[in-house]
């Protein structure tokens, strides 16, 4: 953190770090302060300019109209103190959205992207649910892959209502696995067994898809026969 007389300041390395800014865009700002406004620097650090950090952010905050970034979308900074992130994980995040299903920047200006804040939440609140069907796996040891469990051990290892499952052979959710063996039970009645593998892939999938845990409830016993 750079300072003068105890007061926290930016320099253009910063403001670049900070807001993705091109530095011929601050350049160009400060050239042009007697029509733009912009903050005059308040002295060097190392030789380079710096600016009051509280000034220049009021008067970045300021040129943030409306007609140039349209409303409800939050650059990576907001993001992260609307959800208690760090801007590294933000980061991560963006770079690993090829995997993650990340969403596209919504809005950009210059170097700056900007992501609609409900489209995002609603992402990040999946994503969330998907590391938690991963780190519960994780927990229980997934146990054996090929073993065969019912919709029952199917529910329940994914968090589901125990009646939500029960509509999924005849009506399956996309990705939903087939059952590696049906049973007869008689009456025209069957048993179908699933892979926990597959149960276990399905999680991880469906709840990046934002589907997962949308049926969550208290587990219970569920019938095993549809």
């Amino acid at each position: 953190m750079n300072t003068l007389e105890g007061r926290r300041v930016y320099t253009r390395a910063e403001l670049m770090e900070l807001h993705g800014l091109g530095l011929s865009t601050l350049e160009k700002w400060y050239r042009e302060r007697s029509a733009n406004g912009h903050p005059e620097a308040a002295g060097t650090v190392g030789g380079r300019l710096a600016w009051d950090a509280e000034t220049w952010d009021r008067w970045y905050a300021a040129r943030r109209t409306p007609s140039e970034v349209p409303s409800g979308l939050l650059t990576r900074d907001e993001l992260a103190a609307e959800h208690g992130l760090s801007r590294h994980a933000l980061k991560r995040l963006w770079a690993e959205r090829a995997a993650n299903g990340h969403p596209d920047a919504a809005h950009r200006s210059g170097k700056a992207l900007y992501w609609d804040g409900r489209e995002w939440a609603a992402w990040y609140a999946s994503y969330r649910r998907g590391q938690d069907v991963e780190r519960d796996a994780r927990r229980a040891g997934e146990g054996d892959p090929d073993e065969l469990i019912t919709l029952a051990d199917a529910a329940r290892l994914l968090g589901l209502a125990p009646t939500s499952v029960t509509v999924y052979p005849k009506r399956p959710p996309a990705g939903w696995p087939e059952p590696a063996r049906t049973e007869p039970l008689g009456g025209g009645r069957v048993r179908r067994l699933y892979r926990r593998g597959d149960i276990l892939q399905y999680g991880r999938r469906s709840a990046g898809r934002g589907s997962a845990g949308r049926g969550r409830g208290r587990a219970g016993t569920l019938r095993t026969t549809e």
